[in-house]
């Protein structure tokens, strides 16, 4: 199958309003898939019309796209041959990787015509935008082979990875899909939550509902049979030699197997969260658990009980699954705790809305992200953010200053997209008094209409680039002011104020502020501290 019919699927896609439109288009797709010999085809394609590689890290990023070569006159790639090539890409580490990688992904994009190079930039940059995600692809598995929708979505659950499910779908069938089924040991697809502003909302959406405290960890889902305990991450990564703590915990509850759900977390000393960074630090290193384990204990706070002593109970209410879980640890755990919460059986009683108000507010007191509302009567459907379960957190904004921005490269070519954020430095903590300090970068939120406003804009503020000032870097004069919504801050040694922006993308600019009025680092630090 040709890179060239996916590229122009995802273009039809994007240009397509309707979602049964979108799905069709998909199918037609998929079914071409299907039909290549190639057993790298049908996952590649399910994952590039995803938007995303089926390699987890190839090492390639925007630095690897700079000078980008003429898109090829005919095309000649193939979906397999692609995937190949991502697949030597993310092989290859030692001294000259580098280059090695940029020049393999050029000798690509020199064979890929227009169409083509555009699906692959955004494939390597993580900018596909064409209004599918998986699971709308997932959809179109299911309309290429004529079966349910439910029937490829609970597949997908249960095997977690959405290239299985559409390779069974494809050449299998029916038959393919009910041969998935809960398998301890193998790592289910987590279920996700929709977002609303508030509490009311949150539960307008979901009837009675408990109200779980939302942490802020690392989300894992732990197996356990008979002795053998594996974790894993929301990625479906293993994790499990990295959180020996986690392991010995779940080995002392009373059950021979059981799939957990939950989040690991390191606590200070009074039991509130660490800075996000020393948690993730903590399950990405690999050198020596034993001695990281002792200076970063990780805390498991088990939030959801998916399978115990051979009773799957991905299907019963949340609201049994509770009950399940907390019948559980009926002694005392070390390193494992029940994830806080309160129930609000009828959402119209405000005695019971009330004290999960002041439930809510004595999670974000104690640093914890937020809530989850959990809709009693919800099955465990992951892979898909329905309304069984809502998410509710504080969305802090703020007001800063643009200090550079980058040449955008996919649709955003010609742009300039991503934006070198700062904060006012008046008594010249981090630097020169009165200066700005860098907090970090985002192109988040930036739409089509704003991308080419802020083009015209920042080009009248720009300032001769030292010289050794990357070329696809413009420096500008700090005067536009753009406001930024963030989930908070987190350290980073590589920036001044040690701190930089968790999960910053733009609202609008405004060009009605001056710069001496945006928000300064100590507005900045304050937030790491709530």
């Amino acid at each position: 199958m040709q890179l060239l019919e996916v590229a122009a699927t995802s273009r039809a896609v994007a240009a397509t309003a309707g979602r049964s439109a979108k799905v069709a288009l998909l199918a037609h797709c998929l079914g071409l898939a299907a039909a290549d010999p190639s057993p790298a085809t049908v996952p590649a394609v399910v994952a590039y019309l995803s938007g995303e590689l089926t390699q987890r890290r190839t090492g390639l990023g925007l630095a690897a796209l700079r000078g980008t070569p003429a898109p090829a006159g005919a095309a000649t790639l193939t979906v397999a041959e692609v995937d190949h090539a991502f697949t030597r890409a993310e092989a290859m580490m030692g001294a000259g990787s580098t280059a090695a990688r940029r020049g393999l992904l050029h000798d690509l994009l020199a064979r890929a015509v227009a169409d083509e190079q555009r699906l692959l930039v955004a494939l390597v940059t993580g900018e596909l935008r064409q209004g599918a995600a998986q699971a709308l692809v997932l959809d179109a598995v299911a309309v290429a082979v004529g079966l349910p929708v439910g029937a490829v979505r609970r597949a997908m659950t249960l095997a977690g990875s959405a290239a299985s499910v559409a390779v069974s779908a494809l050449t299998e069938g029916a038959d393919g899909l009910a041969a998935f089924g809960l398998q301890v040991g193998r790592p289910l697809s987590p279920m996700l939550a929709q977002s609303a502003p508030g509490l009311v909302e949150a539960l307008e959406r979901t009837g009675p509902a408990a109200v779980e405290a939302k942490l802020g960890g690392i989300r894992v889902q732990v197996h356990r049979a008979d002795d053998a305990v594996t974790v894993f991450t929301r990625s479906l990564d293993e994790v499990t030699d990295r959180l020996p703590e986690v392991v010995e915990a779940v080995r002392a509850l009373p059950a021979r197997s059981l799939v957990l759900d939950g989040e690991v977390l390191a606590l200070a000393g009074d039991d509130r969260p660490r800075p996000f960074q020393v948690t993730a630090a903590r399950t990405a290193r690999r050198s020596d658990p034993a001695a990281d384990r002792l200076r970063t204990p990780l805390t498991l706070f088990a939030f959801d009980l998916l399978h115990v002593d051979g009773t799957d109970l991905l299907d019963h209410p949340v609201a049994d699954r509770r009950r399940a879980l907390a019948r559980l640890p009926d002694v005392d755990v070390p390193g494992l705790v029940l994830t806080p919460s309160v129930e609000v059986s009828d959402p119209g009683d405000t005695a019971q809305v009330a004290a999960a108000a002041a439930f809510v507010t004595a999670t974000l007191s104690r640093g914890h992200e937020g809530v989850v509302v959990k809709a009693l009567d919800a099955p465990y459907a992951m892979g898909r953010r329905g309304a069984g379960w809502v998410k509710v957190k504080p969305v802090h904004t703020l007001d800063l200053v643009v200090l550079a921005a980058e040449w955008g490269h996919g649709r955003r070519t010609g742009r300039l997209s991503n934006l070198h954020l700062g904060a006012r430095d008046p008594d010249g903590r981090f630097g020169p008094a009165g200066g700005f300090v860098m907090l970090g970068k985002t192109f988040k939120g930036l739409t089509d209409a704003m991308l080419a406003w802020q083009t015209e804009h920042l080009q009248q503020l720009a300032v001769a680039p030292p010289g050794a000032e990357r070329e696809w870097v413009v420096r500008v004069r700090p005067e536009l002011v753009v406001e930024i919504a963030l989930d908070g801050v987190q350290t980073s040694p590589r920036y001044p104020a040690a701190v930089a922006l968790r999960f910053a993308r733009v609202l609008r600019h405004r060009p009605d502020r001056l710069a001496a009025d945006a928000d300064t680092v100590d507005a900045v630090l304050a937030l790491g501290a709530t």
